[in-house]
């Protein structure tokens, strides 16, 4: 592995030298940067070596891929800064015509690098459908009959006929803990894998809430996983995300899929703990939701009650990227103001 990521140094510093405009220097951003690159294959198969090769590798990947990304901007500024007189006549009075490159939205680039960082820990990414049954967004999940977050005022239901049989109605989903049930179901522990997308609610919008948004949830099954596990990964997470030390604090809480449940504060980015209006004086922020993963749960998707044991975890990306980029309203990232995403 570490001679495949110095090969694809050795090609990528090459073809860099090469470059002789800004096309090229696009191009060569998607194959070395981009999501199908074959950096973030390496990453992306971390999950399958030993703990002592993700230690060497892990890093190392990405210190390669912020070199090459380092090198492709220097060429980029050397480029636009170039002028051949020979070659070509400028006529500086007359109005520039810049082509402006499209920028990734906000919220894109937060997800990015929340999976950069869970894949070099070993996550897997998963996915699954917006549009949902009943079966996989509740009852897999252990969420009750008469549970508030089945209502319509929660809930935007397609369908959900009177007298139905249990688990046949389909929803857009709630929250992406309806991918749990689903890739247990095919898949063996030990796992741990990451599970970003789009999620709905049937609520009113104003600056902080909006009907349709962006949800990460986190899943680790083993046979001796515990919340010390738990606290470790979501400190490494949370400091690298925001580039410093980061303290967690859990609150007993409940939620139907975990027992116990807890919700997990951090600690003010804004005054790092000290105390802020921000933080209401207290030092912490609350984030979202977490536990170890109800037995129920595990027996929806086929396992032998008692044989397994994990933790799940989520927060909304929104959220998050509202704290990194200074963002006060949550409706900017939807309204397709091409001027906000421009700023990014």
């Amino acid at each position: 592995m570490k001679n495949k990521i110095t090969k694809i140094k050795e090609q990528a510093e090459q073809e860099i030298t090469e470059i002789k405009d800004a096309k090229q220097v696009q191009d060569l951003k998607v194959k070395y940067l981009g999501k199908k690159s074959e950096f973030n294959q390496i990453l992306k198969g971390l999950k399958d070596l030993s703990v002592e090769d993700k230690k060497v590798i892990g890093p190392l990947a990405n210190q390669t891929k912020n070199e090459i990304k380092e090198l492709l901007e220097q060429k980029e500024e050397v480029l636009e800064n170039a002028v051949d007189a020979e070659k070509e006549w400028i006529d500086v009075t007359a109005p520039g015509k810049r082509i402006k490159p499209g920028k990734l939205h906000p919220l894109t680039l937060v997800q990015n690098q929340i999976e950069d960082i869970f894949t070099t820990m070993g996550f897997e990414i998963a996915d699954g459908p917006e549009v949902e049954t009943e079966f996989y967004n509740f009852d897999a999940i252990n969420m009750p009959d008469d549970h508030p977050g089945r209502d319509m005022q929660d809930t935007f239901w397609i369908s959900r006929e009177e007298g139905r049989k249990k688990g046949t109605g389909t929803v857009l989903r709630t929250q992406t803990s309806s991918v749990q049930v689903r890739y247990m179901e095919k898949h063996k522990p030990p796992l741990r894998i990451i599970v970003p997308g789009r999620v709905f609610r049937n609520e009113a919008t104003d600056a902080s809430h909006e009907h349709t948004f962006n949800q990460f949830e986190a899943l680790v099954v083993d046979k001796d996983v515990n919340v010390a596990n738990f606290l470790n990964i979501v400190e490494t997470f949370f400091t690298q995300f925001f580039g410093k030390k980061m303290d967690i604090r859990l609150r007993p809480s409940y939620f139907p899929f975990v027992e116990p449940g807890f919700e997990f504060d951090i600690s003010c980015t804004n005054c790092n703990g000290k105390g802020c209006s921000v933080c209401s004086r207290t030092g912490w922020i609350e984030l979202g939701g977490a536990g170890m993963v109800h037995q129920n749960v595990f027996e929806a998707a086929g396992y032998k009650k008692g044989e397994y044991q994990g933790f799940a975890w989520g927060f909304g990306v929104d959220r998050l990227a509202m704290m990194k980029y200074k963002i006060d309203d949550v409706r900017l990232f939807y309204n397709g103001d091409v001027r906000f995403v421009q700023q990014f």
